[in-house]
C-alpha cells in the first residue's frame, strides 16, 4: 500500500502530480527536487509498478518484498539499498520484537518500504518537513533521519531492558526461600532471547553506518558524513549497552545456578543430619531385636528405661552438634 508520495524542492514539500511516475519526471526536470514515496507491506503487483518506474534492482526488490533481511547496505548501478531493523519493546509483556525498513535512494527519488507496525515513518517525515535546512540535502537527508530515529530508539529500548534487568537481579539475589527458582530460570532464559533479538538488529547495522560515515558512497551527499558519524557513535553506544546486558545475564544465570547448588547442598545436609539421628535408635532397637539367649540386660528391671534414655541422649547430642555446625 502506498502511504504517501511527495515532491520536495529546496527542503520544502511542493504540490505536484498524484501519480508517482509523473512526480518523478517533474522532480528530474527540476534538477533540485526529489520524490519520496512510502509503502507499507506492498504486494508484488504494487511494487512491480514502483520498481519498474524507478529502475530498482531485481535483487533488492526481492529482498524488499520477502523481508526477513539482516541490516545491510547494498550499492547498485542506479540506486542505493539499505535495510534497517527498528526495534519494538512491549512493556506489558517485557518482549522485544523487530520490524524491517528498506530504503532505496537514487537519482531524485527515495522509496521506503516498511514491514510491521512498529516503525511508522510519518513522524520522521513530519520532523524533516519542519527542518528544511536538513531536507534540502535531498534523499541523503531521508536516509539519515530514518537511521537516526531507529538508532535513537535502540538506546531507549536498551534503557527499558536495563530497568527490567534490575528487577530480575533483585529477584535472583532475594533472600533464600522467596520466589520460584524454576520460574526465575525461565525468565532469565526468556530475557536472554530478547537481548539476542535486539543484537540481531543493532549488531549488523554497524558496518553500513560506518560505510555511510566514510567517503565514496554513491547517491550520498558528501557533506553528510558528520551526520552519519554521529549516528554511528550512537549505534556503538547502543551495541555496548546490549553487550553489557548479555554479559550481565550470563553472570546472573551462573549466580542463580550456583545458588541452586548451594541450596541443594543445604537440603542434603539437613536430610543427612536427620538420617544420622534416626540411625542411632534404629541401631539400638536392631540389636535388641536379635533373639539371642544370652543377653543378661534383658532381665534387669531398669533395662528398658535405661535404653530409651540412652537413645534419647544420643539423638539430642547429635541434634546439638548438627545445630552448632549449621546443618539444622
Amino acid at each position: 500500500m502506498i502511504v504517501d508520495c511527495g515532491i520536495y524542492r529546496d527542503g520544502r514539500r511542493t504540490d505536484g502530480p498524484a501519480d508517482f511516475s509523473d512526480a518523478l519526471g517533474e522532480a528530474r526536470e527540476a534538477g533540485d527536487a526529489f520524490v519520496w514515496i512510502g509503502l507499507h507491506e506492498p504486494t508484488e503487483r504494487e511494487f512491480d509498478l514502483v520498481s519498474s518506474e524507478f529502475g530498482l534492482h531485481p535483487l533488492a526488490v526481492e529482498d524488499a518484498l520477502r523481508a526477513h533481511q539482516r541490516p545491510k547496505l547494498e550499492i547498485y548501478d542506479d540506486s542505493l539499498f539499505a535495510v534497517i531493523k527498528p526495534v519494538v519493546y512491549e512493556p506489558e509483556s517485557d518482549t522485544v520484537s523487530t520490524d524491517e525498513l528498506m530504503i532505496f535512494i537514487g537519482d531524485s527519488f527515495v522509496v521506503t518500504v516498511r514491514h510491521g507496525e512498529g516503525a511508522p515513518l510519518a513522524a520522521v517525515r513530519r520532523r524533516l518537513e519542519a527542518e528544511p535546512e536538513v531536507l534540502k540535502h535531498g534523499p541523503t537527508a531521508v536516509l539519515y533521519a530514518v537511521s537516526d530515529a531507529a538508532v535513537d530508539h535502540y538506546i531507549e529500548v536498551a534503557a527499558e531492558l536495563q530497568a527490567d534487568l534490575s528487577e530480575l537481579e533483585a529477584q535472583v539475589f532475594a533472600p533464600s526461600g522467596t520466589g520460584d527458582a524454576k520460574n526465575t530460570a525461565a525468565r532469565i532464559y526468556t530475557f536472554k532471547r530478547q537481548v539476542l533479538e535486539f543484537r540481531r538488529a543493532t549488531g549488523p547495522l554497524s558496518a553500513p553506518m560506518t560505510r555511510l560515515a566514510g567517503a565514496g558512497v554513491p547517491f550520498v551527499d558528501k557533506h553528510s558524513q558528520p551526520f552519519f558519524r554521529d549516528v554511528s557513535d550512537h549505534l556503538t553506544r547502543a551495541n555496548e549497552h546490549v553487550e553489557g546486558l548479555d554479559r550481565l545475564l550470563s553472570d546472573i544465570l551462573s549466580a542463580h545456578l550456583a545458588q541452586m547448588g548451594v541450596r541443594q547442598n543445604d537440603d542434603m545436609r539437613k536430610i543427612s543430619a536427620w538420617a544420622a539421628m534416626a540411625a542411632v535408635p534404629t541401631m539400638v532397637a536392631g540389636i535388641y531385636g536379635m533373639n539371642f539367649d544370652h543377653m543378661p540386660e534383658l532381665h534387669w528391671v531398669w533395662t528398658y528405661p535405661a535404653v530409651i534414655g540412652l537413645m534419647g541422649c544420643a539423638v539430642f547430642g547429635l541434634y546439638r552438634l548438627f545445630k552448632h555446625r549449621g546443618w539444622m
